[in-house]
């Protein structure tokens, strides 16, 4: 009997361990799925804030907090279902998804690269106030850069089981959900905070406060440049990625060949690679998505004359 029951204890305790070791895998996938994703997080962070723009202090959180909930509903109800079949039983359609999603990035960044230098921007300065309008819209928006942030994520975990796939793009969509909008609901309260403190009848509070109002819009300014940039950036990488896949090497092949060449300069080689890389990723990004703003630009002209 006191054998058995050692022997039961030993199972016990190697399943204990095999479920810990599983849950540190997990941990670990889903850590490094959701930084491979990061730089669409950083556009979704920049992009949200616009949409409580003009509205009232006390209806930016409820807002936000929409839009979280629907970003959350996209994910998990629409697009994990969606890719999780996809990854299961037609494997070879992620990498052409994937590219479809990269050259969007790219033409996303591309564009707002042409507002900015033609002067002819757009966007949600002055947008619609009413919350049936703005909500609706903000997680369409969401339903595309979630869209990306998941596949892009499954790319990162496609060689783990179904079902840990399941949990890790799970723990994924609920943790950078809460990372955006719990960014973006800090962010468009900064400024009120800033006023609250800037009323306090200690001169350092006050001077924080007055340095928070004003930090506000350079804050937006600096978040969409990052934003444009990492889309820039990782719609590139995924198409380099992904013609390099399909076996069209020449391009992949030409900005690795950079980075290693850059790799041998003592003490910043890592660095210089790096920078290399994300540069090269960039430009591929930039010049593709500049061919796709010119042919939407040509079909928006001729839909227009028509």
């Amino acid at each position: 009997m006191a054998g058995g029951l050692v022997a039961l204890l030993d199972d016990v305790a190697l399943i204990a361990r095999a479920a810990a070791a599983s849950v540190d895998d997990i941990g670990a996938a889903a850590a490094r799925a959701s930084a491979k994703a990061a730089g669409v997080v950083v556009d979704d962070a920049a992009v949200t804030p616009q949409y409580v723009r003009g509205l009232t202090a006390e209806r930016e959180l409820p807002i936000i907090r929409r839009i979280a909930v629907g970003s959350l509903r996209n994910k998990l109800l629409i697009i994990l279902p969606v890719i999780l079949l996809l990854s299961q039983f037609a494997d070879f359609l992620l990498t052409p998804i994937l590219m479809l999603g990269g050259a969007y990035l790219a033409f996303e960044g591309a564009e707002k690269v042409w507002a900015k230098v033609s002067g002819h921007g757009h966007g949600h300065e002055d947008g619609p106030k009413d919350e049936q309008t703005i909500v609706p819209g903000a997680i369409r928006t969401d339903l595309i850069l979630s869209a990306e942030i998941m596949v892009i994520s499954l790319n990162e975990v496609t060689d783990q089981p179904f079902w840990s796939r399941l949990v890790i793009l799970v723990v994924v969509g609920v943790a950078i959900t809460l990372l955006v909008y719990g960014a973006v609901g800090l962010i468009v309260k900064m400024d009120d905070v800033g006023l609250a403190l800037a009323q306090r009848p200690s001169a350092g509070l006050a001077r924080f406060g007055r340095g928070l109002v004003a930090a506000m819009p350079k804050l937006l300014t600096v978040l969409t440049v990052v934003g444009t940039a990492a889309m820039l950036w990782v719609g590139g990488h995924i198409l380099l990625v992904g013609t390099d896949e399909l076996g069209f090497h020449g391009l992949h092949d030409a900005v690795h060949h950079l980075e290693e060449a850059v790799h041998g300069v003592a003490g910043v080689g890592g660095v210089l690679g790096w920078f290399v890389g994300t540069l090269g990723s960039a430009l591929v990004g930039l010049v593709v998505g500049a061919v796709v703003v010119a042919v939407v630009t040509v079909v928006r002209h001729r839909r227009a004359v028509r």
